[in-house]
């Protein structure tokens, strides 16, 4: 990377910043993703060498501007890991490790770890706090995460300090209820919302109508994802799977119709319905 940003290293990569590079960094890591869901080591080995290179990259930005090198980015991982196993890495004394449970008991479980993981966690939160700050719980979670896995992390956050439904069964009817209140909503506007025309974002959204649908659906589905939390559901996984599902599904109708010389696009919606059971009851 030193080579490459030198003044006679390649144009490209001499023009990057941390704001551009960031992009690829995240595809890198979805691309990771891709390969350990296909099950597939050998593009494992390509795509994890892919994003430690966006590592090595903003590193090495860090590097010219004098913030950190590669080794304090190392450093830092090995001294947090240390810091939050203190169940692992016992310090050499008598006294129990900071933030540990009691001792005495049998050896704890993954999930006994994870809640220390993250009482750990709150307690750095507090201690880099500047001044008078007062931290909350929701502190910390950036707002540059996917929507999805942002309100999974938001809905743990509650669920540590107490706000949480005791049993999935009263999420799954905050579920239901968000979903009556989208059909409210958009009855009281019009089926316009519903013909798909156009795309109601936070800009976009007016007032009336409209915002107020693009409001519940977003309540929506943050209570699915909350939902897909109490669950132990893997709510970025699920979506994914039920992706690729609709993706097979769909492909699958389409061939049907080409085999059967029809026209997909043509063909009324109880007849495409006709052929998605069709598909689905070959599976």
């Amino acid at each position: 990377m030193r080579r490459l940003r030198a003044a006679d290293g390649c144009p490209w990569d001499r023009a990057q910043t941390f704001a551009s590079i960031a992009p690829h960094t995240i595809e890198e890591a979805y691309e990771v993703a891709d390969a350990i869901e296909r099950g597939d080591m050998a593009h494992l080995q390509d795509e994890l060498g892919d994003l430690l290179f966006q590592v090595v990259f903003q590193a090495q930005l860090a590097e010219e501007a004098g913030h950190f090198d590669f080794e304090g980015v190392a450093a830092a991982i090995r001294d947090k890991l240390v810091r939050r196993h203190p169940h692992v890495f016992r310090p050499p004394s008598d006294e129990p490790p900071a933030g540990a449970l009691p001792t005495g008991g049998p050896p704890m479980d993954a999930a006994q770890t994870l809640v220390l993981w993250e009482n750990i966690k709150a307690q750095e939160r507090a201690a880099t706090a500047t001044g008078a700050a007062v931290t909350g719980a929701l502190d910390g979670v950036p707002t540059a995460l996917p929507a999805l896995l942002r309100a999974i992390k938001l809905s743990k956050r509650a669920a540590r300090v107490g706000f949480d439904f005791e049993r999935a069964a009263e999420t799954a009817d905050k579920v239901a209820e968000e979903l009556r209140e989208v059909r409210e909503a958009a009855a009281h506007f019009g089926d316009a919302v519903l013909t798909g025309d156009a795309v109601l974002t936070g800009h976009g959204a007016q007032t009336g109508g409209d915002a107020a649908v693009f409001e519940e659906v977003g309540d929506l589905l943050f209570a699915a994802a909350n939902l897909a939390r109490k669950l132990g559901v893997d709510a970025e996984a699920a979506l994914r799977a039920a992706n690729a599902k609709f993706e097979r599904r769909f492909q699958g109708m389409e061939r049907l119709a080409r085999e059967r010389d029809q026209s997909f696009e043509t063909l009324s919606l109880g007849e495409q319905e006709a052929l998605w059971q069709e598909v689905k009851r070959g599976e």
